[in-house]
């Protein structure tokens, strides 16, 4: 924790608001969307997809990839804990939805599916988005379902295994306007899935890593990542690394206080 909070002051010494940004693009997406004042529908209905989870007070055992945990100490967690720790904290699910709706993409990825609550905040963006949801463990996919039945979301496709099997078959023949990386948080294995969705891209692809700071480990990943040849543009809010490939653009990266 402490860690975290001494990158997040090193952040906010070098990052800047819409006035720093010198690209049109950019700075309408920064006016227009992150400092946009928030829809409070979408709360609302984030709201009610998480109080869904957090009065849940089932248990299960959760089956984890990549590296574990730091809360838990044990594979057997109640529903509503997980929810209330592991799960996205409100802000940036606001912030999520608000850049799904700002960009409407029809055609979604999401690796980590976990509970549900991040594909609830992405499906509350745009109603109208398609997504396939990767997740690695079969008790969590069940909760994510039956909130996504809950909640009447369409067009929700959970799809259950180890990144390494479900990946290339859920990118094979697939453009994807956007990609919401949150399933792994090791180095090796978020480059790979990088490479391996690198086939879906479009000039309008969005792409968002989840926790770019989590870890030495994920601030290299994310060093490595804006460093990519095929990348134009990223916008560092600390909580989410976002990655645009439109070849029009220079290639220029920001980091933007939200």
């Amino acid at each position: 924790m402490i860690s975290i909070i001494r990158e997040y002051i090193k952040f906010i010494s070098k990052s800047s608001n819409q006035h720093g940004v010198h690209s049109p693009f950019v700075y309408h997406f920064v006016t227009n969307c992150l400092y946009k004042k928030r829809n409070n529908e979408f709360q609302k209905l984030f709201l009610n997809c998480k109080n869904q989870l957090l009065n849940n007070k089932r248990t299960i055992t959760v089956k984890e990839f990549g590296i574990g945990s730091t809360f838990f100490k044990t594979n057997k967690r109640s529903i509503a804990r997980i929810a209330k720790i592991a799960g996205i904290t409100n802000k940036k699910a606001s912030i999520l939805s608000g850049i799904i709706h700002y960009f409407k993409p029809l055609n979604i990825l999401e690796l980590g599916t976990s509970l549900g609550l991040s594909t609830s905040s992405i499906k509350i963006g745009n109603m109208k988005s398609k997504i396939i949801t990767l997740e690695g463990c079969l008790e969590t996919s069940k909760i994510a379902q039956q909130l996504f039945d809950h909640q009447n979301f369409d067009g929700v496709d959970i799809v259950i295994g180890d990144f390494a099997e479900t990946l290339p078959l859920a990118v094979k023949n697939n453009l994807f306007d956007f990609i919401y990386f949150d399933g792994n948080h090791t180095k090796k294995d978020t480059l790979e899935y990088f490479d391996y969705c690198l086939t879906t891209l479009t000039n309008e692809s969005i792409w968002i890593f989840d926790d770019i700071y989590w870890s030495k480990e994920m601030k290299e990943t994310w060093s490595s990542i804006k460093k990519h040849p095929k990348v134009t543009v990223t916008v560092d809010l600390f909580y989410f690394g976002i990655v645009f490939f439109r070849k029009e653009q220079a290639k220029e990266h920001f980091k933007i206080r939200v």
